[in-house]
């Protein structure tokens, strides 16, 4: 097996889906100003992102094995480049709902395909932490990378046009080419078979078992928090950007990349700290210092006003200051996600993948809409301020699975 090459094309494979998935800001800001939908209905997207994400994964998770994880992925980038063809061809609110779930599907046998493959082309625990890190700071950088795409097909000249809606044929090309790289790659997963394997229903039970774990199950909820607080920022701040700070939309667009910049950083950094201090510790640092800077940043934007803002230079602070929280909790999820992994066997990574798949798909759909609903209601400054929930939340989940993550270590089960 060229595991150079695997690993080339996990990381293509995850920059596509990156720039898809966390379009959805980006839309959710676009289908308000081309289809002039409501707050609360274009926050109904992410559900039609995540849920999808979720029932998938639950479903296939346990047995995604037998299919082959080269295949799962195949599927998911022929797939997807489809739907993009079709976007721009069918320019309605339903549309983008229907891309969004299809979205969903595809990234679900992506992501479990992904993390279950890196079991494979990994050889210790120390080499699994940190490609993990590095794969989900190259996320981040799909995620930096499409703002800019989307941004460049935006007309702020005529916010209601449907001219940025050919950014999918590129998208299209993108996954079209993530596709042949695969396919020229081979992925040695004899590792996955066993001489008497058991049926899919044995093995369904076996996926849900394994969530009873008490290990298992605060990891879920730690993924969940995290998710919720990640998924709720990154999905309106685009949108907070043109109607609190009156951003003009491509700019508001463009600005929220400094999020995920600072997400692929923190990740990347991570990465380096986590080889000589205790994760727990670097962890509740970081948001600790997410929760001191959000109640920096968000009076910040009570300042701003006047015309429209159409340049860097011209962006009030609280642009640039509130998106930074996402250095100070980025490593929270590749962190916990490869403690877990490496704590179980081969076989088990891909519905341990499957269940932090969807608890992860459930905490983005709760965010969004929640903070959607509070954005509408109350004001996208009050909206952001919630976040300081989850936050406090997740600090006590993950002292709790630091514990029995030890025990569980401890006893060699």
């Amino acid at each position: 097996m060229q595991r150079w090459l695997v690993k080339f094309s996990l990381f293509l494979n995850y920059f596509v889906f990156a720039i898809l998935l966390n379009s959805v800001g980006t839309v959710i800001l676009q289908v308000q100003n081309t289809y002039g939908v409501s707050e609360s209905d274009a926050a109904i997207l992410e559900a039609f992102k995540d849920l999808p994400i979720a029932i998938t994964s639950f479903l296939v998770a346990s047995f995604i094995a037998r299919i082959g994880y080269r295949r799962a992925m195949l599927f998911a980038l022929g797939f997807i480049a489809v739907v993009c063809l079709s976007m721009p061809q069918l320019p309605a609110f339903w549309m983008a709902k229907a891309m969004f779930a299809a979205i969903g599907v595809g990234f679900a046998l992506l992501k479990v395909s992904v993390f279950a493959t890196l079991g494979l082309v990994t050889d210790s625990r120390r080499e699994h932490v940190s490609l993990m890190n590095f794969l989900e700071s190259f996320f981040m950088v799909g995620v930096l990378s499409g703002y800019f795409i989307f941004s460049a097909f935006v007309d702020d000249a005529d916010p209601s046009s449907f001219g940025w809606l050919n950014v999918y044929y590129l998208l299209a090309a993108m996954s079209v080419a993530a596709f042949l790289l695969l396919l020229v790659a081979r992925i040695d997963e004899s590792a996955l078979e066993t001489d008497e394997p058991g049926s899919l229903s044995s093995e369904f039970a076996g996926m849900l078992k394994l969530c009873l774990q008490p290990l298992v199950l605060v990891f879920v909820v730690s993924a969940f928090l995290y998710v919720l607080i990640e998924q709720s920022i990154m999905s309106w701040l685009p949108t907070f950007n043109s109607r609190v700070l009156n951003l003009a939309p491509s700019l508001s667009i463009q600005m929220a990349s400094i999020l995920a910049a600072s997400t692929a950083l923190g990740r990347f950094s991570a990465g380096l700290l986590l080889r000589h201090f205790d994760w727990l510790r670097v962890l509740v640092v970081g948001l600790v210092s997410a929760a001191a800077l959000v109640l920096i940043a968000l009076p910040l934007a009570g300042n701003s006003g006047g015309p429209m803002v159409t340049s860097w230079l011209q962006a009030p602070v609280a642009a640039y200051v509130f998106p930074l929280t996402g250095f100070l909790i980025a490593p929270v999820y590749p962190a916990i996600n490869s403690v877990i992994l490496s704590a179980l066997p081969a076989r088990q990574h891909a519905p341990m993948a499957g269940l932090i798949v969807v608890f992860s798909a459930l905490g983005g759909t709760s965010g969004s809409i929640i903070t959607g609903t509070l954005f509408e209601v109350l004001g996208g400054r009050t909206a952001f301020y919630f976040s300081l929930v989850p936050i406090g939340l997740i600090v006590i989940t993950l002292i709790l699975f630091k514990r029995l993550g030890d025990r569980h270590l401890e006893s060699g089960s």
